[in-house]
């Protein structure tokens, strides 16, 4: 499968493609969650710069301490990348972790609002749905890139892994669950039942509470999608994705249940 095209001396990759077009879409969609708010963009247009930065480096802290099985037996463990720095900075030649992007441009967002002025969680809640739904379109990258897929599987709608990107041991099975797909499709859910539950609870939704949300059903249904995943990141045969999420289910869960009792003065700020 081709992974993109030559536009005169330069490389086009489909995968770069997909994840403009998600970027697009969640900025529309931001727009329009930020008009409801009585929002303009301009804080956003001017954070991006520093939320991006945020969301790299996050995510490639956390693929440095948390490498797939493939790539730790090729020696390419978080012990190496501690030893060999220019290695562990060269992100262009893979190696990235969605949680820890989210979790990077979160922190990043928090600290660029306040110190604007503005309300982190507001603007949080604002962008919620928007991340849910860039996710959504860039686990379709995953799929121009024969990877992120599950355990080897039989089913009407499982895919085909060309022999080149197969994991060791399974040079021989051509079929496998699209893992992407089911993070996509979960993605999608994720957008849609924010968005559902922001009309329905209107004001007595707290400030911060629907980003919250978000978490917790982007965890729930992450714990779930690693049973099926065929190169997990484990220590020790742990699943290190499973238990990063289920402290993160179970920290928001105690953070939206006492956020939702408190006062609408007390949680106005995060």
């Amino acid at each position: 499968m081709p992974t993109g095209f030559q536009l005169g001396p330069f490389t086009i990759h489909y995968y770069g493609m997909v994840i403009l077009v998600g970027i697009t879409a969640a900025l529309l969609l931001t727009a329009r969650e930020a008009k409801r708010q009585e929002k303009t963009l301009d804080f956003l247009l001017d954070a991006l710069p520093w939320l991006f930065i945020g969301a790299v480096l996050g995510a490639r802290i956390w693929h440095i301490f948390t490498p797939p099985e493939s790539m730790v037996a090729r020696g390419i463990t978080t012990r190496y990348y501690l030893t060999h720095i220019l290695e562990a900075l060269a992100i262009w030649k893979g190696g990235v972790g969605i949680i820890g992007a989210v979790l990077g441009g979160s922190l990043v967002l928090w600290a660029y609002a306040r110190r604007r002025g503005e309300s982190a969680s507001t603007w949080l809640d604002i962008l919620a749905p928007g991340i849910a739904l860039a996710q959504a379109f860039g686990r379709w990258g995953n799929f121009i890139n024969q990877e992120v897929y599950g355990l080897p599987s039989n089913l009407p709608w499982a895919i085909f892994i060309d022999s080149q990107h197969r994991l060791p041991g399974y040079s021989q099975v051509a079929t496998y669950h699209p893992l992407f797909l089911y993070e996509s499709l979960w993605s999608l859910l994720n957008m849609a039942f924010l968005l559902w539950i922001r009309e329905k609870l209107g004001e007595r939704l707290k400030s911060g509470s629907l980003f919250l949300i978000y978490l917790l059903v982007y965890g729930l249904g992450r714990i779930g999608l690693e049973f099926l995943r065929l190169d997990v990141s484990s220590w020790r045969g742990v699943n290190l994705n499973q238990i990063a999420m289920s402290l993160v289910v179970i920290s928001t869960s105690v953070l939206l249940y006492n956020r939702q009792r408190r006062s609408s003065g007390d949680s106005e700020q995060v």
